[in-house]
């Protein structure tokens, strides 16, 4: 399983209305850290499977929901549950920080 791709108008969807946590990854294809982090975030993908969603928000094609969520740098992690972000992480990132993240609200 790996991490489905939102847009401007899928985000409210598929990221706020969610029953289970979501794990929201703002990239670029330009990005070189965006690329190291891809597989790192389809492993988290593959890990929870239906108890929580992994989704990319390619900040060039959704720039409406990267600016409402402040992302300035790429990339950025936010994992977000019942329509708030409950954790925020930029840069590369461990995949077991991310894993705990989301663990804590699944």
């Amino acid at each position: 399983m790996s991490a489905r791709k939102v847009t401007d108008d899928t985000f409210a969807a598929e990221v706020l209305q969610s029953e289970v946590p979501v794990l929201v990854d703002f990239w670029a294809p330009w990005c070189g850290p965006c690329r190291l982090m891809a597989p790192v975030v389809d492993a988290v993908a593959a890990e929870f499977g239906d108890r929580a969603r992994v989704v990319k928000v390619n900040v060039d094609e959704a720039p409406a929901t990267a600016v409402q969520y402040g992302v300035t740098s790429i990339p950025t992690f936010a994992v977000i549950h019942g329509g708030e972000v409950r954790h925020r992480f930029s840069g590369v990132v461990p995949q077991q920080r991310l894993v705990e993240a989301v663990k804590r609200l699944s």
